[in-house]
């Protein structure tokens, strides 16, 4: 008996399906985005046809191999250098840099690696795409350019030309004919992964695909996309500011506790090996309101400056300004300042900044921004010479932080006499008593003393 054809409606932005037409999705809030289409019979598959699945041994089969970019930044987040195989999903703001590094990527795969390459884009023409390639400093003839952006002219193309990785920017242009919804839609983004990835896998073929973040921060499309893949990546960064921060989600070929630093130069993005050096660099001595101290962005220690400015507040409503740390975090730590040492901040406005555009969210910025601050306030500067890094709980206690000896290690390196730091620490840090000078804390109180 032959089922009732239906006529039903889609999202065409997120695939959600209703009975009837809706003016807005009640799944993603999309206006006018449903379309009608008509639903087939379902069919019922016939398992005794279906080719019974291959299997290995895993002792049988080929060890991957791992190509080295030659960018140190790069291949340090990556683990060593990119996998054979390997679906990598690069992400950042538009003009971050996403196709900048990946060109770069590609050609230094072929310079150093000998290996065949295309390039898929739906973002610029071929003739954009080689003044790009001029400005890098990148043989245009190196590797092969396609304007393509149908899945299924890519995944031909591919099969014919058989190289050993292909870069998709974006994946938000690229459609499937077999979908109904709009190129960028969830629908269309996961199909066609589905599609590069199969294919990937299947010739061993590293896929690169490069995507654009929404206003949240994440990966346009579904957070299917995240799973589908073996590495995320995020390149970070103010598009004012030089220092671009390339930052693993997702590895599943090395540690997801690495970045890697770039800064955007002339001829595109240039790893920067020592960046404690190059964050520093600039700082002003005897500045108050200016604290040194070392940060924890993934497994990587580095020293930054922390800079605070208080100044009498012009409205009612004082300011409570952040770059680089959490608000919140902030105005629990005035809140600390207040109680603890007696320095009152409601008619002030505060200012902290981390210089150099980063970020960072954990526990061991709390006592550099509270003495930044305390010494904005009293207009008294720090010592140049000292590091300073902790968490403050909010009866005033001073505690410990995680990978301290990594931040005493990196403070030494540089060059820096002294640092103060929470005196729970002190058992594990016996071997650096004779290298560098430490002074020990247990709470806010005596340690304001001891530096004003």
């Amino acid at each position: 008996m032959n089922k009732k054809i239906k006529t039903k409606y889609k999202c065409s932005n997120c695939g959600a399906i209703s009975p009837k037409w809706l003016g807005q999705c009640s799944e993603c809030n999309e206006w006018n985005s449903y379309i009608e289409f008509t639903e087939s019979p379902e069919k019922t598959t016939n398992f005794s046809n279906v080719s019974s699945a291959n299997f290995h041994y895993l002792n049988t089969t080929d060890n991957p191999k791992r190509y080295s970019t030659k960018i140190a930044e790069f291949d340090r987040v990556v683990g060593g250098g990119i996998m054979s195989g390997s679906i990598i999903l690069l992400g950042g703001d538009p003009g971050i840099g996403k196709s900048t590094i990946a060109l770069q990527i590609l050609n230094h795969l072929i310079i150093n690696e000998k290996i065949k390459a295309l390039y898929f884009s739906g973002e610029e023409s071929v003739h954009q795409l080689s003044l790009r390639a001029k400005r890098l400093k990148i043989n245009d003839n190196s590797f092969q350019l396609s304007t393509e952006v149908n899945i299924a002219s890519i995944i031909n193309g591919i099969k014919k030309e058989k190289p050993q990785i292909a870069i998709i920017d974006s994946i938000q242009t690229v459609y499937s004919p077999n979908s109904d919804s709009l190129p960028g839609s969830i629908s269309q983004v996961r199909e066609c992964a589905t599609e590069l990835m199969t294919l990937g896998k299947k010739h061993n073929i590293i896929i690169i695909l490069i995507g654009h973040i929404t206003k949240d921060g994440n990966i346009a499309g579904p957070k299917l996309l995240e799973h589908l893949v073996d590495t995320v990546l995020y390149m970070e960064g103010d598009k004012n500011n030089y220092f671009r921060i390339l930052r693993s989600a997702k590895n599943r070929f090395g540690s997801t506790n690495e970045i890697g630093i770039f800064e955007m130069k002339e001829h595109g993005l240039e790893a920067v090996n020592n960046p404690s050096e190059i964050f520093l660099n600039e700082r002003r001595k005897f500045a108050s309101g200016s604290v040194v101290t070392c940060g924890l962005d993934g497994s990587r220690p580095l020293l930054i400056e922390i800079q605070a400015l208080t100044a009498k507040a012009t409205y009612s409503a004082p300011q409570r300004t952040t770059t680089g740390i959490n608000a919140k975090r902030l105005s629990m730590l005035l809140a600390v300042i207040e109680r603890q040492l007696d320095i009152f901040t409601g008619q002030f406005d505060v200012f902290v900044n981390i210089v150099g555009g980063l970020k960072f969210n954990e526990p061991a910025m709390d006592l550099p921004t509270i003495i930044s601050i305390v010494s904005s306030f009293r207009d008294m500067p720090i010592s140049d010479d000292v590091v300073i890094f902790g968490e403050v709980g909010l009866t005033g206690e001073i505690r410990n932080v995680s990978r301290i000896e990594q931040r005493v290690t990196e403070a030494l390196r540089m060059g820096f006499n002294q640092i103060f730091l929470p005196e729970s620490a002190k058992k594990s840090l016996k071997h650096f008593e004779n290298k560098i000078k430490l002074n020990f804390v247990s709470d806010l109180q005596s340690l304001v003393q001891r530096i004003f």
